[in-house]
Formats: C-alpha cells, structure tokens, sequence
C-alpha cells in the first residue's frame, strides 16, 4: 500500500507540474483576450443573466431551467472542494496557495463559459429512454467529430473511474462528523448510501429540483458563519491578506503544526485545488448545462462567471479566511474537513464545530449527487436512447455509490492525489475540445453579442438559437 501511496504522490506532482498550470492558465488567458475580458467585466450583465433570473421562466427547449442546471452544477462545485480542498491547499502549499486559486479562477471563467457553449452546442434529446436533452465528453466526440469508437471508450473511462473520485466527499463528511459529533464513521456512510440512492433513483428533474432548494440556502448559511469569524479576527485580517500575498511568491517557513511550503507547492495546489473546487477545465460544464432552457447557448455561458464567482472568488476565500485568522493551519496538524472543523470550534466552540460539520456533510452530500448525474451521461451514451438504458440506471446508481461507501477511510492525501489524476486527464480532453472546436465558439460568442442581443435590445425578437445533436434548430 506504501508503494502505491508513493506511486500516486508522485504522478499527482509530476502532471501537476508547470507543463500543465501552464497549458491551463495560459488557455484561460488566451480565451479571455478572445471574448475582451467579457466574463471578467461584464459584472452587472452577468448578475441578471444569471443570479437575478432564478425565479423567472425560462425560454428555449431544454428538460429544466437554467438556474436549475447551474444548481445541478453548482453540486458539484460548492462541496468539499470549497472547505477540504482548501484546507488540503494550505496546508500542502502554505497560505500563498490562495492567490493562485484566485488567479487560476479569474480566467478560467472563461474556460467554464466555453465548455457551457459546447454542451449546448452539441446536446442530444434522448425521447425513448429518459425524455431529456443530454451531453457530456462522449456525446461532443460524436456529434463534433464524429469519433463514435473513441467515444465509446471515453464513456466507459467515466462511467467506471468517475465514482471514484467522490472518495474524498465522504472522507471529508465521515472525518468531519466525527471531529464535530464524535459519530463513528461507519454510521455516517451509511446515511450518505441511503439518502444519495433515494435522491438520484429520481432522475434529473429530482435531482436538479432538490439543488435549487439545497445550494443556495447551504451556500448563503456557510458565507454567513465564515463572515462571521473573519468579524471575530478582524484585527488579524490585514496580517492574513499580507502573508496570503507574500506566499504566493516567497517559500513560507515551517511553523507549530505546519511543514512549510515552497512557491512551486503555492502554485501547484492552489491550481489544483481551485481547479477541483469550480471545475473549470474539467468538462463538468458541458454536462451540466447541455440540459438547460436558454434562448441562447452564450446566454446560458453566463454561469461560466456565475459559479465560479461564488464559488472560488467567495466561498473558497471565506474558508480560507477562518483558517488562516485562527491559525489552525499551525495550531493543529490535521487536514481536509476536519481542518476547517477545528477553525469553527475555535471561533464558535463546540456548537461551531458541530455546525461546520454539518455543512461539510450537506456540501459533500451534494456533491456526490451532482457528479452521479456526470457519470450517469456516460452510461447514457454507452446503452443509447434504448429501454437497455433506462433499465441499467439502477444497477450503475449501485456501483457509483460503492467508493464513496467503502473507500472512505484512505488517507485524504492519497484520495485527492487520485483525484487530481482523473481530473488532469478530465482537462486534457475538454481542452482539446476547445482548440478544436474554437472557430464554433467564437461564432456563437460573436452571434450572441452582436447579431442577437442587439436585435432584442432593438425589439425586433429574433428567434431561439437552439441545437440538437449537433444541428441547429
């Protein structure tokens, strides 16, 4: 087991290394030059396309709202990511791993909004099976490229790996729980196992359904406690942003429970970790979003700046705050959730602890729902739009929820060194979908901005731009 651990250390550090922060970044900086900074600047347009319209009927064809659809994605961005992730990050790259989670964020909205237009661009409608507009890797394969042989082997890479990766979910949530509750790990699994069957057994309208009411609420309570103890350690907060800032560029010292971090370690896990938290790069976005009402593929691309707003920009940055205003990150030589467990208990007591270890579970609980919906698109287009389809669902919901329930108790670092590989070859394929398919973009980018949106400012309301299986409609 040693010699795997090592293994996995090691190929984690080896394509996390400059070649691919490079390759990631730089694509986030070339494609927001190409849109002028548009999901960076365009704030306000943003927000109303966006935040504003979650209670508004959606237009255009599609299975739910667009709102809905960010919520399914936002499952999958707002989770542990957003408290064990970070936590991993500061403690494996020290406190300047923060800025770059900031910086790799900032343009890898635009990365998000691309992957949004390509999984609205070439959606499928499964009518037989499920009555539901679809995409992810395999379908842009084959409506794109048509590459049905290799999409077939893409998809079953997913559907088989991908529940893996939910690993660290219920690492965090059963460490956690036991930091806060003292529950033994075994009962919390167990309830993670029932209440994930019982939701995704609904589908994606259950599913999306259950987000809109669940992540907006879990996500507004965490800011509001994380606000809460960054007020408690104001006086320490000018001194929090300075060392953030210096780390980013100089090595920090060990220091109590800390082991000290170089620039390369700053750079590699704030990526990393910041990659993970809001997916940008990953292909999540095509997933999620294919199924969205929306009058517009580059409208729905919104949310590329919408969830990682919130996500990274707030949420990450709150968790960072109360760990680093604490100083748990030196007081205690734990990590993952039960690192920002200790921040909670040490600015709220022990009713923090017990609170905080609630959000972890209701944010790791999410985000295992959400990516079942990721890896369900593979099984859909490995059996097609057949009754084979629907009939398999159950048995594949069996085998996803397998890891999560009895892998749990790997050590955090090795599961997210795991992760971290899966994601890398997740981003090497979406980006190779980007490239390739730029010139798709770009046309609907400019269409959307200056052919559509001043036609309806004019009121001359032009038709939906819409697609299915890769045609338009």
């Amino acid at each position: 087991m040693k010699s795997v651990t090592d293994f996995l250390l090691w190929l984690d550090n080896l394509i996390w290394g400059l070649p691919m922060i490079i390759i990631l970044v730089g694509t986030g900086i070339y494609l927001s030059i190409r849109f002028r900074f548009t999901y960076q600047k365009k704030f306000l347009f943003h927000f109303k396309n966006t935040y504003a319209k979650m209670f508004k009927k959606a237009e255009g064809e599609g299975t739910v709202s667009g709102f809905a659809a960010a919520c399914t994605a936002l499952a999958n961005t707002i989770g542990t990511g957003n408290i064990s992730g970070v936590a991993t990050a500061i403690v494996s790259g020290g406190p300047g791993a923060v800025v770059w989670m900031w910086f790799s964020a900032f343009f890898g909205m635009s990365i998000k909004a691309c992957e949004i237009i390509i999984g609205q661009r070439y959606r499928q409608k499964y009518e037989k099976s499920m009555d539901e507009y679809v995409c992810d890797r395999s379908f842009v394969m084959k409506n794109a490229f048509g590459w049905n042989k290799g999409a077939i082997v893409l998809a079953v890479f997913c559907l088989l790996f991908g529940p893996w990766t939910c690993c660290v979910q219920t690492e965090a949530v059963t460490s956690s729980i036991k930091e806060g509750f003292g529950v033994a790990p075994w009962i919390t699994v167990i309830i993670i196992g029932i209440t994930c069957f019982l939701t995704i057994v609904g589908g994606l309208r259950r599913i999306s359904g259950f987000m809109e009411k669940v992540v907006p609420i879990m996500a507004v309570l965490y800011v509001l406690a994380g606000l809460g103890i960054i007020i408690l350690n104001i006086k320490q907060l000018p001194e929090v942003v300075v060392l953030i800032v210096r780390s980013a560029f100089t090595p920090t010292a060990a220091v109590g429970g800390f082991a000290g971090a170089t620039v390369r370690d700053a750079i590699q896990y704030g990526v990393a970790r910041g990659l993970y938290s809001n997916d940008a790069g990953t292909g999540y976005g095509i997933i999620a979003h294919a199924s969205a009402k929306t009058d517009h593929p580059v409208r729905q691309s919104s949310w590329g700046w919408g969830e990682i707003f919130l996500d990274t920009i707030v949420i990450c940055s709150i968790t960072a705050f109360t760990i680093l205003s604490t100083n748990s990150y030196i007081d205690s030589e734990a990590t993952s959730g039960a690192l920002t467990t200790i921040a909670f208990k040490a600015a709220y007591g022990n009713y923090g602890g017990m609170a905080i270890s609630i959000a972890i579970a209701i944010f790791a609980w999410t985000t295992i729902i959400g990516m079942y919906y990721a890896c369900e698109k593979s099984v859909n287009y490995a059996l097609g739009d057949t009754k084979v389809n629907k009939f398999a669902m159950p048995i594949y919901m069996i085998y996803y929820l397998i890891p999560c329930l009895f892998f749990y108790n790997i050590k955090a670092d090795v599961l997210w060194a795991f992760t971290d590989i899966l994601t890398a070859a997740y981003v090497i394929i979406t980006l190779i979908f980007i490239y390739a398919k730029r010139k798709e973009i770009f046309r609907l980018f400019d269409d959307f901005w200056y052919r559509f949106l001043p036609a309806q400012k004019r009121g001359e309301n032009p038709p939906p731009v819409m697609f299915h299986a890769g045609k338009e409609k």
